[in-house]
């Protein structure tokens, strides 16, 4: 499968770096400006086509995970609006920066997209996993998107990851899935322990 990754985060690191053992072709997108600082992403750039522009990664892959800073989004976005998107599945992973009037980083690339399938998965991470997690302990992602038979190619693809994915219903409740990362982040600062904590859902 080819599977392209946008953004230059520790978490486009780790999924790429998972999906790749896989036997998955993964191809990185980042902006052009783009510094390779970490040993990781120096290696990554010196091979031939693994690293590139986010209009080639989105024109270049069927499969596309969204792992950017917020910063770098709106030039995603725009990418995207330039596309063609037919049959393309697209997983949205980031977060908006949490304030008063939250928006959702999931409402404003739909609005960018005319044709693909657009879901939301592994933002409960963060961009900085596995630096949160580093006894690698979660083991579970909550993800959204339309009741179509993409959903189901989405819950493969979590699985294959190596997450279970909890299916928590329509694309409309990506908002509800940002509050959950938030909550925990909110959690994780009023105990100022220099830990990071994470939710596990269970049926009782």
């Amino acid at each position: 499968m080819e599977i392209g990754i946008i953004g230059g985060t520790r978490l486009a690191l780790y999924l790429g770096d998972v999906l790749s053992s896989r036997a998955n072709i993964v191809r990185f997108g980042v902006r052009e400006d783009f510094e390779a600082k970490g040993i990781e992403w120096k290696i990554l750039k010196m091979s031939p086509g693994k690293v590139i522009t986010y209009k080639k990664v989105i024109e270049e892959s069927v499969f596309i995970l969204i792992c950017c800073e917020n910063e770098y989004l709106a030039s995603v976005t725009e990418e995207l609006k330039e596309a063609d998107l037919e049959g393309k599945i697209i997983i949205d992973c980031t977060n908006a920066s949490y304030t008063e009037n939250m928006p959702c980083n999931t409402e404003m690339l739909k609005t960018a997209m005319e044709e693909g399938y657009l879901f939301k998965a592994f933002n409960n991470l963060g961009l900085d996993y596995p630096v949160s997690d580093p006894m690698g302990l979660v083991k579970e992602t909550y993800f959204c998107g339309p009741d179509i038979p993409e959903k189901k190619i989405v819950s493969r693809l979590i699985s294959a990851i190596g997450f279970k994915g909890v299916d928590a219903g329509s694309l409309g409740n990506a908002k509800l899935l940002e509050a959950v990362y938030h909550l925990r982040k909110e959690i994780s600062l009023q105990k100022n322990e220099n830990l990071d904590y994470h939710f596990k859902l269970i049926g009782v």
